[in-house]
């Protein structure tokens, strides 16, 4: 969401600025900022001081700090002796031309105001990505479930949607410059509602613009996850058969102290849902260890609970306590760090283990994949992702004109020979 936002800021700018890879020879940084865990903070700091350093050596550069930490740490960044110009939250990007100019006439340029009906739906985002293959569409912003350790309701304010017709017209517009693949974008996508129409709803229209259009979304919360959404999701052949679904917990005690709004039944009863109606499809999730006041017992339950769905992959976190939400100001932060980290390992090998053995299913098997760059490792290889989100790997062998044989953000049928817990490895399937 923030490489989304990213790219409004760049759209705004776009008149005055054009944007460059070597932050160096920049004679604007924005450091896009995000407050969901206090480790991405303290980078942030770390980032802030390197560029406030490169000021003295490069005169006229300014440095400023967008998104949530700008609208949770005002007054102590303004206090942290770092040499920093502005100060803008998520829902004031709109008015940095305006903020730079008083930074030319000399003062600090600070707004983090937040909105109750912004969402840039008229600004066509400046697109930062390399491959031109895959985009991403913010259909909505904010939110208000307040779960009890999560400041995003704080730092990105009320929930509200987009105008569907933008985001079709956005989904189209991409589609026509080439790109082959969009994900719509929420702190809660599933609980889109705009116009009289809600999340299933906007994903069929979505997926409408051209069947070889392949439609993902991220990220969805289980209290909002209909039967509705999961139709659409299967009745579309290019909606992606892929839902990333937090858990959190494995313990309705824990779920119920971080006010999730649902139980571990309600939860598998989702996932039961989506096997139902999706056998193939991918689920990843996110889960916190070592929240406030969890015992032993309840991790063995969000163990259990892992190995009951079988994820495919998860994004794995130890709880760290953010000021101003529910937990902050009504449970001790009470888990002794070095109990924190070793529940996040358990899962984190549990994970491993689950991956592996999920990906182990795919061996031999064929895919459609979307082709969207060159391996990292061998520049031979290529990769892709299939509708279930898993990266393929695969050879792309020279013809002998010297061009590969696929390039990238071409759709091509891979045979999946052997792999990773984290990767599918295989090869281009033989034509029939």
């Amino acid at each position: 969401m923030n490489f989304a936002d990213s790219e409004i800021l760049a759209s705004i700018l776009k008149d005055k600025y054009n944007t460059t890879d070597n932050y160096a020879e920049a004679d604007l940084i924005l450091v896009n900022t995000c407050s969901i865990r206090d480790h991405a903070e303290q980078r942030v700091f770390n980032r802030l001081k390197e560029f406030t350093a490169l000021k003295k050596r490069r005169l006229g550069m300014k440095v400023g700090l967008v998104g949530c930490m700008a609208e949770r740490l005002k007054e102590e960044l303004l206090q942290s002796g770092l040499d920093i110009d502005l100060v803008v939250g998520p829902d004031a990007y709109r008015n940095l031309p305006h903020l730079l100019e008083e930074v030319e006439s000399g003062q600090k340029g600070i707004d983090v105001l937040l909105s109750t009906d912004e969402t840039y739906q008229d600004i066509e985002p400046v697109r930062l990505g390399s491959n031109h293959v895959s985009a991403f569409i913010s259909i909505m912003r904010g939110c208000q479930n307040f779960c009890a350790y999560c400041v995003v309701p704080y730092t990105r304010g009320k929930e509200r949607s987009r105008d569907a017709r933008t985001i079709v017209n956005e989904a189209g517009n991409l589609f026509r410059q080439g790109y082959k693949e969009v994900t719509l974008l929420g702190q809660n996508v599933n609980s889109y509602h705009a116009g009289g129409g809600n999340f299933a709803a906007l994903m069929a229209r979505v997926a409408s613009v051209d069947p070889s259009l392949r439609v993902r979304f991220s990220t969805s919360h289980p209290k909002d996850l209909s039967d509705e959404l999961i139709e659409t999701i299967a009745s579309y052949p290019n909606i992606c058969k892929a839902v990333h679904l937090p858990v959190q917990s494995g313990s309705s005690a824990m779920l119920a102290k971080m006010k999730r709004k649902y139980d571990r039944k309600w939860y598998l009863d989702r996932i039961a849902a989506i096997r139902a109606r999706i056998p193939d499809c991918g689920i990843s999730t996110d889960i916190i260890a070592g929240f406030c006041g969890e015992t032993e017992e309840d991790h063995r339950q969000t163990l259990s609970l892992m190995r009951e769905v079988g994820y495919d992959a998860a994004f794995m976190f130890k709880y760290s306590e953010r000021p101003g939400t529910f937990a902050s100001k009504n449970y001790p932060d009470d888990i002794p760090e070095e109990v924190k980290l070793r529940r996040l390992n358990e899962i984190i090998q549990l994970q491993q283990e689950l991956s592996l053995e999920s990906n182990r299913k795919d061996v031999g098997k064929n895919f459609e994949i979307l082709v969207e760059g060159v391996s990292k490792k061998n520049d031979a290889q290529y990769f892709g992702r299939n509708s279930q989100n898993k990266v393929v790997v695969f050879d792309n062998p020279c013809l002998s004109d010297g061009k590969r044989q696929v390039a990238v953000g071409d759709y091509v049928t891979a045979k999946v020979e052997s792999c990773t817990p984290a990767t599918l490895l295989g090869r281009l399937a033989d034509k029939a």
